[in-house]
């Protein structure tokens, strides 16, 4: 029997447990999306694939008018979404998107004289603002990290507007967006058009 955290994988744990090698699985597969369900008798396996479609694409001319009138069909990812231990990677890429698509509704409101150039200005805006935070989560952490993140400047962006999931910011058929707090810390700036 192997002694290990009660969280199964957190690194600075002060009160260890010993577990059995059920338990100790539990902890391990968890992290990678699997629930395990145990009892006396048996051992259970299901999975739950996680998925956040990541990265988003870079607002254009083209995509602008799915991205203001399709976004309650787009996923968000609440907290219930994930296992409860786990999928760091996956956690830091669903906030960068519900930050993004809580932005693009900001955004998507203006009313201004030029407002098609001043929404797709301030959704580009958006656009790096949370993605550039998603990278410095990334960076805030002790894994990998996601290959445009280590990127700089125009480099950097043009490699997170490629390999897109969803270029168009198409809904998802069937799909409603659950309400979600509106995400603090933007602020559009029309002179930086």
């Amino acid at each position: 029997m192997s002694t290990c955290c009660i969280s199964g994988l957190a690194r600075n744990c002060k009160k260890k447990k010993k577990l059995t090698p059920a338990m100790t699985w539990i902890g391990l597969l968890q992290g990678v999306g699997i629930l395990l369900i145990a009892s006396q008798t048996n051992l259970r396996v299901e999975s739950r694939e996680i998925d956040v479609p990541f990265p988003p694409a870079r607002p254009t001319t083209l995509n602008l008018p799915a991205i203001c009138s399709q976004g309650q069909g787009r996923p968000r990812y609440p907290e219930s979404f994930f296992p409860r231990s786990g999928a760091g990677h996956f956690r830091r890429r669903a906030k960068a998107i519900n930050r993004l698509e809580s932005w693009y509704a900001h955004c998507c409101c203006l009313d201004t004289e030029d407002r098609d150039a001043a929404v797709l200005c301030c959704t580009r805006q958006a656009w790096k603002q949370a993605l550039g935070q998603f990278c410095i989560e990334e960076f805030g952490t002790m894994t990998a990290h996601y290959e445009c993140c280590r990127k700089q400047g125009d480099e950097r962006w043009t490699c997170f507007d490629s390999e897109l999931p969803n270029p168009d910011y198409l809904a998802t058929p069937g799909y409603i967006a659950p309400t979600m707090p509106v995400e603090p810390d933007f602020a559009f700036d029309p002179i930086a058009c």
